[in-house]
């Protein structure tokens, strides 16, 4: 990995090195807020409305930052993302207050697990990060680029424990700001980073599409159909991802430092995976890729509410995780494969916002039947969803596969 990373261009390089200092303070979050939210008294309801509320407003930047990005570059958008979440990490040091943390919150996106992305500016990294990778290239980069998220989760999953060791030290619920600290050197390290990085956007067309030039029609009709598609696996998502350190503390009566080796060592499993779906790419094309390893993925969601044992619901977890979380890469560079290069940051909005809008919906359902003692329900429902997405993403995308020979949609 290390070799395959310093052959890739300086700006490239630069990219996936932000998202290694971004992903190391998600990773502590993502087993640790949930927690931190309950050891302040918050109710499962209201932990899961707050991510809920946090969600809608990803879905809603989502949607403007691809276009927008398009239009105005990509760079700025990215600093402007990385300086409102050293603001909201400061806020979250300072004081746990419940305005206030809620602003935080929905500032920094605390929790949520975006597994190093740039949250709702996602659409403008991968866009950016497009700009100088030929089309059959995308696919192994982009396993690479979730690789690097990963393993930064991984690291800060096993940060997560911090409050159970700072536990003699800051009573209750103060154990867990230390927290925060990593999110805001994150942060700060990504600012520096981009400032370095040249922003190379693809041109727009000069002249306007000819009538009886029909790429754009049938770009739009397939930014449609992976609209609908994604629709379904955000819902699937919002069910079983925010809450999941939740119902391992709910279900088994484990501490953050259990579930962030936990999920520590899920993330650790999901980069190894997401280097093998590259290689399984090359093997047996993008779409096969997903739907083989998201189709045992959900066999195995189906199993994990029936685990008797913390060990054995743990051992399925990171499994499924990997299967489910590792196909992300090759998602993503067939999303930007699908149009020209002009129209990448728009393809990726749709993707996300597809995802991001759904998936806003499920923690709240989720805490619902969390609250009601119905812990196995979210999984099983999340299923459904899931299996409708992977039927449809092998039917509509066959055809459109970015790791087999073809056009690559640079000319505008």
């Amino acid at each position: 990995m290390i070799q395959a990373f310093t052959r890739l261009p300086r700006d490239t390089r630069l990219l996936l090195s932000a998202r290694a200092a971004r992903s190391i303070g998600q990773g502590a979050l993502i087993v640790a807020f949930a927690l931190y939210l309950a050891a302040l008294g918050w109710s499962p309801v209201a932990i899961g409305g707050l991510f809920t509320a946090g969600l809608l407003l990803d879905a809603l930047l989502v949607m403007v930052s691809g276009p927008a990005s398009d239009r105005f570059g990509r760079k700025r958008f990215l600093i402007i993302f990385e300086c409102a979440q050293s603001g909201a990490a400061v806020i979250a040091l300072a004081t746990a207050q419940p305005a206030w943390l809620i602003v935080a919150t929905l500032v920094g996106g605390f929790g949520r697990g975006v597994n190093g992305s740039s949250g709702p500016f996602s659409p403008v990294e991968l866009a950016w990060l497009s700009q100088a990778l030929p089309r059959q290239a995308r696919g192994p980069v982009y396993s690479l680029n979730m690789a690097i998220g990963f393993t930064g989760m991984g690291l800060g999953a096993l940060l997560a424990g911090l409050p159970s060791w700072l536990g003699d030290t800051l009573p209750g619920a103060l154990a867990y700001r230390p927290l925060f600290v990593f999110t805001l050197a994150g942060s700060l390290i990504c600012i520096a980073l981009l400032l370095a990085a040249n922003d190379r956007p693809d041109p727009a067309p000069a002249h306007a599409a000819r009538p009886g030039d029909t790429r754009q029609r049938d770009e739009n009709w397939l930014l449609v159909k992976l609209f609908g598609i994604n629709t379904l696996n955000g819902v699937g998502i919002g069910l079983v991802g925010p809450l999941m350190a939740y119902w391992f503390a709910a279900r088994f009566d484990r501490g953050p430092a259990d579930i962030g080796v936990v999920m520590a060592i899920g993330y650790f499993v999901t980069a190894g995976a997401s280097v093998a779906a590259a290689r399984l790419v090359d093997r047996i094309g993008t779409v096969a890729a997903v739907v083989w390893m998201r189709g045992a993925s959900l066999l195995m969601l189906l199993a994990l509410p029936l685990m008797p044992s913390f060990a054995l619901a743990a051992a399925l977890h990171i499994v499924r995780s990997a299967l489910n979380r590792g196909t992300a890469g090759a998602r993503q560079a067939l999303t930007v494969s699908l149009v020209r290069g002009h129209r990448r940051g728009t393809a990726a909005s749709t993707s996300s916002l597809a995802i991001q809008l759904p998936r806003a919906a499920g923690p709240v359902i989720a805490g619902v039947f969390f609250g009601a003692g119905y812990l196995a329900a979210p999984f099983y429902v999340a299923a459904g969803f899931f299996a409708g997405y992977i039927v449809l993403f092998r039917w509509v995308f066959a055809a459109h596969d970015p790791s087999r020979p073809g056009p690559d949609k640079r000319d505008t």
